[in-house]
């Protein structure tokens, strides 16, 4: 009988380049219609970017800095959260490491750039 779950480790998870920096990227399967979740760092400010269709939430665990949204800064250190909206401009600015929950799963053409 096949598993109702899915179980993944992040630090298993090889890196890949996001315009935030580096994601490892969990549940990003064919079959997956729920949602993923990554792992990111952040090193150096992130490039301003938004989806059209995808909701992120941005859960930080690590770091100080601010995300820009819709061009206004908002601090940002652990354990706060943030709900970003399709259309929404955003990027991170700092050194940080985040939880990014996206709905529905990451898809990487539904990345816009300005």
């Amino acid at each position: 009988m096949p598993r109702n779950y899915l179980l993944t480790d992040l630090s298993q998870i090889p890196p890949v380049d996001c315009p935030c920096g580096q994601a490892r990227r969990a549940f990003a399967l064919p079959e997956n219609t729920a949602a993923t979740v990554h792992l990111v760092e952040i090193q150096a400010d992130a490039r301003t970017h938004y989806h059209k269709r995808l909701t992120e939430i941005y859960l930080i665990l690590e770091g100080q800095g601010h995300l820009e949204l819709d061009g206004e800064r908002v601090p940002v250190k652990p354990m706060v959260t943030v709900l970003i909206n399709p259309r929404c401009r955003h990027r991170a600015v700092g050194r940080l490491k985040v939880i990014n929950i996206v709905v529905p799963p990451f898809d990487p053409a539904d990345e816009w750039f300005d």
